[in-house]
């Protein structure tokens, strides 16, 4: 008998949060109203933050918090080639100009040492992105900024739970961005966050989620509100639904489980490939921190594994087991060769990991039997014993 496809990620959505959809479903409010708010104060709990603004995504959230920035022509934003392509289209969809720095090769975050080359008097604010769940080394990245008057947006959509120095990611610096697509720590379906310190931004992004205008359904169709409106300034439609809240309400006190599980079941990945040529594995920075796991992301060594990544996912498909591609470097995609000049060459860390990188299956109700498949199926498309 065939064994059933084994994904590179599943949600774990408990029936608690079911029966919180349906009940939101039987209320007949489903679009924004007092479940998204009640997440919201949840959610500043978590964090100890004053503002926590949930959205339908971190897209969303990004391109707001670089929104309210008010970036003109010829502002540049800095970040990373190693990411997703949202990070630098919402800088781009702003009004500012990408500009890149390489990553460390062993932990695929911004080489922070390589920061200062990149700022000039056009600078107007640094994203980091915390991949996989790996914080990036921040104390040296904000000194950066606060030398310059930087702001700092961090791209934390694969980084909640993770720590920094004993710190939460989202309870101290600038504004952080979260995400709580499927295959993330936690889910809402779709949806992200956006939390920060800055009240001025908090403002200007609650504003812009909802069409600029003053006020939300939740505000204007209750019965103590009114159909009364103004537009204050054009926004966009960015707002988080009821239905989605339901279901994080009940993902955040799940969090920590969930990154525990991850933990463990990464922890038991690096052991096992420790002495596999045909992998790389993950770095580990030397500062105290607290890895999410998002995402577990060995690259392979195409001469040891006789094959190259691409030849690897497939071969995984057929033994029906999922990987994911997270990412290529986002530099070498056409848009971006063909509007701001990058090519190959200009960043090799980020276009060496993107080259080889894989996601391996990971997620927190995948068993160890179910990892013990994967080590299986890897060594015999490698020819070696599990």
């Amino acid at each position: 008998m065939t064994e059933e496809f084994l994904p590179f990620s599943r949600p774990s959505i408990s029936r608690e949060a079911i029966d919180e959809v349906v009940a939101c479903l039987e209320s007949g409010w489903i679009t924004t109203g007092p479940r998204v708010k009640k997440f919201e104060e949840d959610l500043k709990r978590y964090f100890g933050a004053p503002h926590a603004l949930a959205l339908s995504s971190a897209t969303a959230g990004l391109h707001l918090a670089l929104a309210a920035l008010e970036l003109k022509p010829g502002d540049e934003v800095i970040t990373t080639p190693m990411t997703f392509a949202a990070t630098l289209n919402t800088i781009v969809l702003a009004g500012g100009k990408p500009v890149l720095v390489d990553v460390e090769a062993d932990t695929y975050n911004l080489d922070v040492s390589r920061l200062a080359k990149a700022i000039t008097k056009r600078t107007r604010a640094i994203v980091p992105v915390h991949f996989a769940g790996l914080p990036v080394d921040l104390d040296p990245l904000y000194e950066l900024a606060r030398q310059h008057g930087l702001r700092v947006i961090e791209d934390a959509a694969h980084a909640i739970g993770t720590e920094y120095k004993g710190r939460r990611i989202g309870a101290f610096g600038d504004t952080q961005v979260f995400s709580f697509h499927p295959n993330k720590n936690m889910t809402t379906g779709e949806g992200g966050c956006v939390v920060t310190r800055d009240d001025k931004l908090a403002e200007k992004i609650a504003l812009l989620r909802f069409h600029g205008m003053d006020r939300e359904a939740w505000n204007r169709f209750g019965k103590a509100g009114s159909q009364h409106y103004e537009i204050i300034t054009p926004g966009f439609k960015y707002n988080m639904m009821d239905i989605q809240a339901a279901l994080g309400l009940h993902q955040l006190p799940a969090l920590d489980g969930f990154i525990q599980r991850r933990t463990e079941l990464a922890r038991r990945y690096q052991k096992i490939l420790a002495d596999w040529p045909q992998w790389t594995r993950p770095g580990t920075p030397k500062y105290a921190h607290r890895h999410a796991w998002h995402l577990y992301t060995p690259l392979i060594n195409p001469a040891a594994a006789d094959m190259d990544r691409d030849a690897f996912m497939q071969g995984m498909k057929e033994r029906n087991i999922g990987t994911g591609l997270h990412y290529r470097a986002v530099h070498l995609y056409p848009y971006y060769r063909e509007h701001y000049g990058f090519k190959p060459g200009d960043f090799p860390n980020a276009e060496s990991i993107g080259s080889r990188i894989v996601s391996l299956p990971l997620f927190p109700a995948m068993r160890d039997a179910d990892q013990d498949r994967v080590v299986a199926a890897m060594a015999a498309l490698f020819g070696r014993k599990p």
